[in-house]
């Protein structure tokens, strides 16, 4: 899928993004604490560029195993001790400097990182 104009992306966001990204990161946080429906949350925090900019969604199809991804036992352990709590106030940080405008680039690097933040899960790319 091609990526959209810059136009339309940016006309998302301010009409939408910007109220959409907190309403998502934290119906997704509240997903992921549940752990019957973590992966229902996964899927909504890989959503969250594209809530805020329309960008395309990233896929999980393709871990980057180049550089090490960590064993599943791992970043369960990862999650339930330091993930779902971290990822909340990581998260909510960015929507705060995507509200600001002057911060979206801070944002869009804080998004990009949030799986891994989360699970310690690494895209390929």
């Amino acid at each position: 899928m091609a990526q959209r104009p810059f136009l339309v992306r940016a006309l998302w966001f301010v009409l939408v993004g910007w109220w959409l990204t907190p309403l998502v990161v934290n119906i997704a946080w509240a997903l992921n604490v549940t752990v019957v429906l973590i992966p229902l949350g996964i899927k909504l925090i890989n959503l969250v560029p594209t809530a805020l900019t329309l960008a395309e969604p990233r896929s999980l199809a393709a871990p980057d195993e180049g550089r090490g991804q960590r064993s599943l036992f791992v970043r369960a352990v990862y999650f339930v001790l330091v993930g779902w709590w971290l990822s909340f106030l990581w998260a909510n940080v960015a929507a705060f400097f995507a509200l600001t405008v002057i911060g979206l680039p801070v944002a869009f690097w804080m998004f990009n990182r949030l799986p891994f933040v989360t699970s310690l899960y690494r895209f390929h790319g």
